[in-house]
Protein backbone atom coordinates (compact mmCIF):
# COMPACT_ATOMS: atom_id res chain seq x y z
CA UNK A 1 0.00 0.00 0.00
CA UNK A 2 1.42 3.14 -1.11
CA UNK A 3 0.53 7.19 -0.70
CA UNK A 4 -1.55 8.59 -3.32
CA UNK A 5 0.69 11.10 -5.24
CA UNK A 6 -2.09 13.90 -5.84
CA UNK A 7 -2.70 16.89 -3.22
CA UNK A 8 -6.50 16.93 -3.01
CA UNK A 9 -6.36 13.07 -1.83
CA UNK A 10 -3.25 13.16 0.32
CA UNK A 11 -4.69 15.60 2.23
CA UNK A 12 -8.07 13.98 2.59
CA UNK A 13 -6.45 10.59 3.43
CA UNK A 14 -4.36 12.50 6.28
CA UNK A 15 -6.81 13.95 8.09
CA UNK A 16 -8.28 12.39 11.24
CA UNK A 17 -11.01 10.87 11.32
CA UNK A 18 -14.61 12.53 10.74
CA UNK A 19 -18.09 11.81 9.61
CA UNK A 20 -18.05 14.49 6.68
CA UNK A 21 -15.12 13.32 4.99
CA UNK A 22 -16.30 9.55 5.06
CA UNK A 23 -19.97 10.65 3.53
CA UNK A 24 -18.11 12.50 0.60
CA UNK A 25 -15.92 9.08 -0.01
CA UNK A 26 -12.39 10.95 0.25
CA UNK A 27 -11.07 9.61 3.57
CA UNK A 28 -8.85 7.04 5.05
CA UNK A 29 -10.41 3.60 4.57
CA UNK A 30 -8.02 2.43 7.19
CA UNK A 31 -5.41 4.10 10.24
CA UNK A 32 -2.74 2.34 8.37
CA UNK A 33 -3.85 4.33 5.16
CA UNK A 34 -4.13 7.13 7.19
CA UNK A 35 -0.73 7.34 9.14
CA UNK A 36 0.81 6.47 5.25
CA UNK A 37 -0.64 9.67 3.89
CA UNK A 38 0.62 11.53 7.04
CA UNK A 39 4.37 10.16 6.62
CA UNK A 40 4.00 11.29 3.05
CA UNK A 41 2.49 14.55 4.09
CA UNK A 42 4.99 15.17 6.59
CA UNK A 43 7.78 15.47 3.62
CA UNK A 44 6.04 17.34 1.00
CA UNK A 45 7.72 21.16 0.40
CA UNK A 46 5.52 23.83 1.36
CA UNK A 47 6.25 25.43 -2.37
CA UNK A 48 4.38 22.00 -3.75
CA UNK A 49 0.62 24.14 -2.42
CA UNK A 50 2.29 27.03 -4.53
CA UNK A 51 1.81 24.61 -7.76
CA UNK A 52 -0.38 22.30 -7.34
CA UNK A 53 -3.94 24.19 -6.34
CA UNK A 54 -6.59 21.33 -5.20
CA UNK A 55 -9.29 23.56 -6.64
CA UNK A 56 -8.06 24.75 -10.43
CA UNK A 57 -7.41 28.38 -10.50
CA UNK A 58 -9.21 28.79 -13.68
CA UNK A 59 -12.74 27.65 -12.36
CA UNK A 60 -12.74 28.85 -8.80
CA UNK A 61 -12.48 32.74 -7.54
CA UNK A 62 -11.34 31.50 -3.87
CA UNK A 63 -8.26 29.75 -5.29
CA UNK A 64 -7.56 32.90 -7.63
CA UNK A 65 -7.89 35.10 -4.23
CA UNK A 66 -5.49 32.71 -2.70
CA UNK A 67 -2.63 32.86 -5.44
CA UNK A 68 -2.47 36.29 -6.37
CA UNK A 69 -2.84 37.64 -2.94
CA UNK A 70 0.11 35.36 -1.42
CA UNK A 71 2.64 37.29 0.33
CA UNK A 72 6.34 35.52 -0.95
CA UNK A 73 8.59 37.70 1.10
CA UNK A 74 6.64 36.82 4.06
CA UNK A 75 6.85 32.95 3.16
CA UNK A 76 10.42 33.57 2.33
CA UNK A 77 11.38 32.27 6.07
CA UNK A 78 9.85 28.52 5.69
CA UNK A 79 9.99 28.26 2.00
CA UNK A 80 12.82 25.47 2.25
CA UNK A 81 11.01 23.87 4.84
CA UNK A 82 8.39 19.96 4.07
CA UNK A 83 4.88 20.31 6.12
CA UNK A 84 6.51 17.99 8.52
CA UNK A 85 9.74 20.83 9.21
CA UNK A 86 6.85 23.85 9.52
CA UNK A 87 5.46 21.41 12.49
CA UNK A 88 8.56 21.84 13.88
CA UNK A 89 9.80 25.38 12.91
CA UNK A 90 6.05 26.60 14.66
CA UNK A 91 6.67 24.57 17.80
CA UNK A 92 9.90 25.76 18.36
CA UNK A 93 11.02 28.22 21.23
CA UNK A 94 11.67 30.81 19.08
CA UNK A 95 8.67 30.90 16.90
CA UNK A 96 7.52 33.83 19.20
CA UNK A 97 4.11 35.75 18.36
CA UNK A 98 6.15 38.37 16.57
CA UNK A 99 7.64 35.89 13.68
CA UNK A 100 3.94 34.23 13.57
CA UNK A 101 2.35 37.60 12.69
CA UNK A 102 4.92 38.49 10.47
CA UNK A 103 4.41 34.72 8.44
CA UNK A 104 1.27 34.93 8.58
CA UNK A 105 0.66 36.58 4.86
CA UNK A 106 3.08 33.94 3.41
CA UNK A 107 0.96 30.94 4.52
CA UNK A 108 -1.58 29.69 2.19
CA UNK A 109 -5.20 27.56 3.52
CA UNK A 110 -3.53 24.50 2.34
CA UNK A 111 -0.51 24.84 4.02
CA UNK A 112 -1.68 25.32 6.99
CA UNK A 113 -4.57 23.04 6.82
CA UNK A 114 -1.48 20.47 5.82
CA UNK A 115 0.41 21.11 8.91
CA UNK A 116 -2.60 21.20 11.09
CA UNK A 117 -3.39 17.29 9.76
CA UNK A 118 0.21 16.29 11.35
CA UNK A 119 -0.69 18.12 14.88
CA UNK A 120 -1.72 16.67 18.26
CA UNK A 121 -4.12 18.62 20.06
CA UNK A 122 -1.75 20.18 22.37
CA UNK A 123 0.20 21.03 19.58
CA UNK A 124 -2.56 22.87 18.15
CA UNK A 125 -3.48 24.70 21.52
CA UNK A 126 0.81 25.69 21.91
CA UNK A 127 0.85 27.05 18.49
CA UNK A 128 -2.38 28.94 18.61
CA UNK A 129 -1.82 30.34 21.86
CA UNK A 130 1.68 32.21 20.40
CA UNK A 131 -0.59 33.77 17.73
CA UNK A 132 -2.31 37.37 18.80
CA UNK A 133 -4.99 38.94 16.28
CA UNK A 134 -6.10 42.48 17.82
CA UNK A 135 -8.76 44.20 15.96
CA UNK A 136 -10.71 47.39 16.28
CA UNK A 137 -14.25 48.79 16.33
CA UNK A 138 -15.97 50.46 19.64
CA UNK A 139 -13.11 48.27 21.58
CA UNK A 140 -10.20 46.42 21.20
CA UNK A 141 -10.59 42.65 21.08
CA UNK A 142 -7.82 39.43 21.11
CA UNK A 143 -5.50 41.15 23.52
CA UNK A 144 -3.77 38.71 25.56
CA UNK A 145 -5.01 38.15 28.93
CA UNK A 146 -8.50 38.98 27.72
CA UNK A 147 -11.66 36.93 26.29
CA UNK A 148 -14.66 38.45 24.75
CA UNK A 149 -18.60 36.87 24.16
CA UNK A 150 -20.62 37.74 21.59
CA UNK A 151 -24.08 38.05 23.36
CA UNK A 152 -26.33 36.16 21.21
CA UNK A 153 -30.13 36.83 22.56
CA UNK A 154 -32.17 34.94 19.78
CA UNK A 155 -35.78 34.49 19.41
CA UNK A 156 -37.85 32.47 17.31
CA UNK A 157 -40.02 35.69 16.16
CA UNK A 158 -38.00 38.27 16.64
CA UNK A 159 -39.98 39.11 20.27
CA UNK A 160 -38.36 42.46 21.19
CA UNK A 161 -39.09 42.42 24.81
CA UNK A 162 -37.68 38.84 24.23
CA UNK A 163 -34.74 40.00 22.88
CA UNK A 164 -34.06 42.79 25.52
CA UNK A 165 -35.05 40.42 28.72
CA UNK A 166 -31.91 38.39 26.71
CA UNK A 167 -29.71 40.70 26.02
CA UNK A 168 -30.24 42.30 30.14
CA UNK A 169 -29.11 38.98 31.13
CA UNK A 170 -26.02 38.94 29.16
CA UNK A 171 -25.00 42.53 30.01
CA UNK A 172 -25.40 41.36 33.62
CA UNK A 173 -23.04 38.42 33.52
CA UNK A 174 -20.38 40.36 31.51
CA UNK A 175 -21.52 39.44 27.99
CA UNK A 176 -21.50 41.59 24.85
CA UNK A 177 -17.95 42.94 24.23
CA UNK A 178 -17.28 40.82 21.05
CA UNK A 179 -20.99 42.44 19.58
CA UNK A 180 -24.88 41.66 20.71
CA UNK A 181 -25.20 39.92 17.43
CA UNK A 182 -29.05 38.59 16.80
CA UNK A 183 -29.73 35.43 13.98
CA UNK A 184 -33.38 37.33 12.76
CA UNK A 185 -35.93 34.94 12.11
CA UNK A 186 -37.21 37.37 9.34
CA UNK A 187 -34.60 37.83 6.67
CA UNK A 188 -35.99 41.18 5.46
CA UNK A 189 -35.15 45.12 5.59
CA UNK A 190 -38.01 46.04 7.62
CA UNK A 191 -37.37 43.20 10.63
CA UNK A 192 -33.58 44.15 10.29
CA UNK A 193 -34.25 47.55 10.49
CA UNK A 194 -36.23 46.99 13.61
CA UNK A 195 -33.75 45.20 15.33
CA UNK A 196 -30.44 47.17 14.58
CA UNK A 197 -32.55 50.16 15.73
CA UNK A 198 -33.44 48.53 19.28
CA UNK A 199 -29.81 47.80 19.92
CA UNK A 200 -28.26 51.05 18.64
CA UNK A 201 -30.78 52.76 21.11
CA UNK A 202 -29.62 50.70 23.92
CA UNK A 203 -25.46 50.90 23.35
CA UNK A 204 -26.13 54.83 22.65
CA UNK A 205 -28.55 55.26 25.66
CA UNK A 206 -25.70 53.37 28.16
CA UNK A 207 -22.55 54.44 26.10
CA UNK A 208 -21.80 50.93 25.65
CA UNK A 209 -18.48 50.36 24.20
CA UNK A 210 -19.42 47.35 21.74
CA UNK A 211 -20.76 46.93 18.67
CA UNK A 212 -24.34 45.27 17.27
CA UNK A 213 -24.87 42.98 14.33
CA UNK A 214 -27.76 41.74 12.99
CA UNK A 215 -27.07 38.74 10.67
CA UNK A 216 -29.45 38.77 7.73
CA UNK A 217 -28.02 37.68 4.97
CA UNK A 218 -25.42 40.63 3.03
CA UNK A 219 -27.91 42.15 0.70
CA UNK A 220 -30.57 42.53 3.32
CA UNK A 221 -27.78 44.54 5.30
CA UNK A 222 -26.77 46.46 1.97
CA UNK A 223 -30.33 47.22 1.44
CA UNK A 224 -31.01 48.70 5.20
CA UNK A 225 -27.25 50.85 4.93
CA UNK A 226 -28.67 52.31 1.37
CA UNK A 227 -32.09 53.29 3.87
CA UNK A 228 -29.38 55.11 6.17
CA UNK A 229 -29.91 52.64 8.76
CA UNK A 230 -27.00 52.52 11.40
CA UNK A 231 -25.58 49.22 11.05
CA UNK A 232 -22.68 48.74 13.08
CA UNK A 233 -20.93 45.12 11.50
CA UNK A 234 -22.11 43.79 8.43
CA UNK A 235 -22.41 39.69 8.96
CA UNK A 236 -22.11 36.89 6.26
CA UNK A 237 -21.49 33.11 6.31
CA UNK A 238 -18.86 32.54 4.18
CA UNK A 239 -17.90 29.01 2.18
CA UNK A 240 -14.25 27.58 0.74
CA UNK A 241 -15.13 27.41 -2.32
CA UNK A 242 -16.46 29.85 -5.58
CA UNK A 243 -19.56 27.29 -5.76
CA UNK A 244 -20.72 26.92 -2.24
CA UNK A 245 -20.26 30.39 -1.69
CA UNK A 246 -22.43 30.97 -4.96
CA UNK A 247 -24.80 28.68 -2.70
CA UNK A 248 -25.03 31.53 -0.17
CA UNK A 249 -25.99 33.73 -2.42
CA UNK A 250 -22.52 35.88 -2.45
CA UNK A 251 -19.30 36.12 -4.19
CA UNK A 252 -16.15 37.96 -3.41
CA UNK A 253 -17.51 41.16 -5.16
CA UNK A 254 -20.44 41.56 -3.10
CA UNK A 255 -18.09 41.26 -0.10
CA UNK A 256 -16.37 43.78 -1.16
CA UNK A 257 -19.64 46.30 -2.21
CA UNK A 258 -20.66 45.33 1.88
CA UNK A 259 -17.30 45.62 2.95
CA UNK A 260 -17.09 49.31 1.43
CA UNK A 261 -20.28 49.91 2.47
CA UNK A 262 -19.55 50.01 6.17
CA UNK A 263 -16.57 51.25 6.22
CA UNK A 264 -18.25 54.03 4.42
CA UNK A 265 -20.58 55.25 7.64
CA UNK A 266 -17.22 55.45 10.17
CA UNK A 267 -19.50 53.91 13.34
CA UNK A 268 -16.41 52.64 15.16
CA UNK A 269 -14.91 54.85 17.52
CA UNK A 270 -11.62 52.79 18.11
CA UNK A 271 -10.86 51.40 14.81
CA UNK A 272 -12.68 50.15 11.37
CA UNK A 273 -12.72 46.47 11.06
CA UNK A 274 -16.48 45.84 10.16
CA UNK A 275 -17.13 42.55 8.75
CA UNK A 276 -17.96 39.63 10.82
CA UNK A 277 -18.08 35.94 9.35
CA UNK A 278 -18.87 32.45 10.06
CA UNK A 279 -17.73 29.56 8.73
CA UNK A 280 -17.72 25.86 9.53
CA UNK A 281 -16.51 22.57 8.39
CA UNK A 282 -18.87 20.95 6.16
CA UNK A 283 -20.51 23.68 4.45
CA UNK A 284 -19.03 22.94 0.73
CA UNK A 285 -19.94 19.24 0.91
CA UNK A 286 -23.94 20.23 1.85
CA UNK A 287 -23.83 22.13 -1.03
CA UNK A 288 -22.35 19.71 -3.65
CA UNK A 289 -19.61 22.25 -3.84
CA UNK A 290 -16.63 20.54 -2.22
CA UNK A 291 -14.84 19.46 -5.44
CA UNK A 292 -13.46 15.93 -3.85
CA UNK A 293 -11.48 18.34 -1.39
CA UNK A 294 -11.70 17.37 2.52
CA UNK A 295 -13.71 19.22 5.08
CA UNK A 296 -10.99 20.62 7.17
CA UNK A 297 -9.29 21.96 3.96
CA UNK A 298 -12.05 23.90 2.54
CA UNK A 299 -12.86 25.31 5.77
CA UNK A 300 -9.18 26.83 6.12
CA UNK A 301 -10.25 27.97 2.36
CA UNK A 302 -12.79 29.72 4.05
CA UNK A 303 -10.15 31.78 6.55
CA UNK A 304 -8.82 33.71 2.96
CA UNK A 305 -12.08 35.15 1.88
CA UNK A 306 -12.37 36.25 5.56
CA UNK A 307 -8.83 37.37 5.89
CA UNK A 308 -9.29 39.62 2.50
CA UNK A 309 -11.67 42.06 4.15
CA UNK A 310 -9.96 42.53 7.64
CA UNK A 311 -13.00 41.58 9.84
CA UNK A 312 -13.60 42.47 13.51
CA UNK A 313 -14.53 39.01 13.82
CA UNK A 314 -14.49 35.36 12.28
CA UNK A 315 -16.64 32.70 14.03
CA UNK A 316 -16.46 29.12 13.23
CA UNK A 317 -19.94 27.55 14.72
CA UNK A 318 -18.32 23.95 14.94
CA UNK A 319 -21.19 21.73 15.27
CA UNK A 320 -23.79 23.41 14.05
CA UNK A 321 -24.04 21.43 11.01
CA UNK A 322 -24.70 18.03 12.51
CA UNK A 323 -23.24 14.42 13.12
CA UNK A 324 -23.16 14.45 9.28
CA UNK A 325 -20.42 15.71 9.02
CA UNK A 326 -18.61 15.80 12.36
CA UNK A 327 -20.23 13.10 14.24
CA UNK A 328 -19.44 12.64 17.78
CA UNK A 329 -17.90 14.91 20.70
CA UNK A 330 -14.48 14.05 20.13
CA UNK A 331 -14.74 15.14 16.38
CA UNK A 332 -16.20 18.32 17.38
CA UNK A 333 -13.32 18.87 19.87
CA UNK A 334 -10.91 18.24 17.16
CA UNK A 335 -12.33 20.12 14.73
CA UNK A 336 -12.68 23.16 17.23
CA UNK A 337 -9.49 23.37 18.01
CA UNK A 338 -7.73 22.77 14.33
CA UNK A 339 -9.89 25.75 13.29
CA UNK A 340 -9.30 28.26 15.78
CA UNK A 341 -5.17 26.98 14.91
CA UNK A 342 -5.36 27.45 10.98
CA UNK A 343 -7.44 30.82 11.45
CA UNK A 344 -5.36 32.55 13.82
CA UNK A 345 -2.02 30.99 11.71
CA UNK A 346 -3.17 32.85 9.09
CA UNK A 347 -3.76 36.14 10.97
CA UNK A 348 -7.53 36.26 11.86
CA UNK A 349 -9.64 37.04 14.56
CA UNK A 350 -11.11 33.57 15.53
CA UNK A 351 -13.88 32.78 17.77
CA UNK A 352 -15.80 29.72 18.31
CA UNK A 353 -19.24 28.58 18.87
CA UNK A 354 -18.41 25.81 20.84
CA UNK A 355 -21.75 23.71 19.64
CA UNK A 356 -23.36 21.05 19.08
CA UNK A 357 -26.89 19.92 17.86
CA UNK A 358 -29.67 17.19 19.27
CA UNK A 359 -28.73 14.20 17.57
CA UNK A 360 -24.72 14.25 17.91
CA UNK A 361 -23.13 12.17 20.01
CA UNK A 362 -21.96 14.62 22.22
CA UNK A 363 -22.84 16.55 25.32
CA UNK A 364 -22.51 19.47 27.24
CA UNK A 365 -19.11 17.90 29.15
CA UNK A 366 -17.66 17.74 25.62
CA UNK A 367 -18.77 21.30 25.53
CA UNK A 368 -16.52 22.16 28.41
CA UNK A 369 -13.52 19.88 27.39
CA UNK A 370 -13.74 22.35 24.20
CA UNK A 371 -14.27 25.34 25.82
CA UNK A 372 -11.66 25.15 28.57
CA UNK A 373 -9.18 23.90 25.68
CA UNK A 374 -9.59 26.80 23.43
CA UNK A 375 -9.84 29.33 26.51
CA UNK A 376 -5.64 28.34 27.28
CA UNK A 377 -5.45 28.54 23.38
CA UNK A 378 -6.39 32.12 23.58
CA UNK A 379 -9.47 31.84 21.66
CA UNK A 380 -10.99 35.61 20.82
CA UNK A 381 -14.48 35.39 22.14
CA UNK A 382 -17.11 33.04 22.09
CA UNK A 383 -20.76 32.39 22.56
CA UNK A 384 -22.98 33.49 25.13
CA UNK A 385 -26.88 32.13 24.81
CA UNK A 386 -29.67 32.25 27.69
CA UNK A 387 -28.90 28.85 29.10
CA UNK A 388 -26.55 27.38 26.39
CA UNK A 389 -29.77 26.66 24.61
CA UNK A 390 -30.47 29.01 21.67
CA UNK A 391 -34.28 28.71 20.88
CA UNK A 392 -34.32 29.72 17.82
CA UNK A 393 -32.02 27.70 15.81
CA UNK A 394 -32.12 24.78 17.74
CA UNK A 395 -28.83 24.14 19.02
CA UNK A 396 -26.70 23.75 22.29
CA UNK A 397 -23.89 26.34 22.58
CA UNK A 398 -22.27 27.85 25.74
CA UNK A 399 -24.14 30.35 28.20
CA UNK A 400 -23.25 33.45 30.16
CA UNK A 401 -22.16 31.33 33.00
CA UNK A 402 -19.83 29.59 31.13
CA UNK A 403 -18.05 32.54 29.96
CA UNK A 404 -17.88 33.52 33.47
CA UNK A 405 -16.38 30.20 34.33
CA UNK A 406 -13.65 30.42 31.28
CA UNK A 407 -12.63 33.47 32.80
CA UNK A 408 -12.73 33.12 36.00
CA UNK A 409 -10.40 29.48 35.69
CA UNK A 410 -7.88 31.23 33.26
CA UNK A 411 -7.96 34.55 34.63
CA UNK A 412 -9.05 36.55 31.47
CA UNK A 413 -11.17 39.70 31.56
CA UNK A 414 -13.46 41.31 28.71
CA UNK A 415 -11.89 43.94 26.26
CA UNK A 416 -10.59 46.87 28.24
CA UNK A 417 -13.20 49.39 27.15
CA UNK A 418 -15.83 47.03 27.89
CA UNK A 419 -14.18 45.98 31.33
CA UNK A 420 -14.05 49.61 32.85
CA UNK A 421 -17.39 50.27 31.50
CA UNK A 422 -18.88 47.27 33.47
CA UNK A 423 -16.83 48.41 36.53
CA UNK A 424 -18.42 52.37 35.84
CA UNK A 425 -22.02 50.85 35.51
CA UNK A 426 -21.35 49.00 38.97
CA UNK A 427 -22.17 45.69 37.22
CA UNK A 428 -18.45 44.02 38.07
CA UNK A 429 -16.02 45.69 40.22
CA UNK A 430 -12.25 45.78 39.88
CA UNK A 431 -11.34 42.47 40.02
CA UNK A 432 -13.79 41.93 37.53
CA UNK A 433 -15.89 39.77 39.98
CA UNK A 434 -19.55 40.10 38.94
CA UNK A 435 -21.64 42.39 41.48
CA UNK A 436 -25.03 40.61 43.22
CA UNK A 437 -28.21 41.03 40.79
CA UNK A 438 -29.69 43.23 43.51
CA UNK A 439 -27.52 46.12 43.45
CA UNK A 440 -27.53 45.86 39.58
CA UNK A 441 -30.92 45.15 37.73
CA UNK A 442 -33.15 47.98 38.62
CA UNK A 443 -30.06 50.22 36.81
CA UNK A 444 -31.21 48.17 33.36
CA UNK A 445 -34.58 46.41 33.66
CA UNK A 446 -37.01 49.40 33.24
CA UNK A 447 -35.32 51.69 30.51
CA UNK A 448 -34.84 48.13 28.76
CA UNK A 449 -38.17 47.38 28.48
CA UNK A 450 -39.06 50.62 27.47
CA UNK A 451 -36.74 50.44 24.29
CA UNK A 452 -38.16 47.30 23.90
CA UNK A 453 -41.73 48.47 23.83
CA UNK A 454 -41.06 50.87 20.45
Amino acid sequence: MTAPTDLRTLLAQASPLRSGDQLAGVAAHTQEERVRAQMALADTALTRFLEEPVIPYETDEVTRLIVDTHDAKAFAPVRGLSVGQLREWLLAYETDTAALTALAPGLTPEMVAAVSKLMSNQDLVLVAKKCSVVTRFRNTLGLPGHLAVRLQPNHPTDDPRAIAASTLDGLLMGAGDAVIGINPASDNVASLEHLVRLLDELITTYCIPTQSCILGHVTTQLQAIERGVPVDLVFQSIAGTEAANASFGVNLKLLGEAHAAARSLKRGTVGDNVMYFETGQGSCLSANAHHGVDQQTLETRAYAVARAYSPLLVNTVVGFIGPEYLADGKQIIRAGLEDHFCGKLLGLPMGCDVCYTNHAAADQDDMDTLLTLLGVAGVNYIMGVPGADDIMLSYQSTSFHDAQYIRQVLGLKPAPEFAAWLERMQISDGAQRLKSDARRSDLFRHRLLVTASI
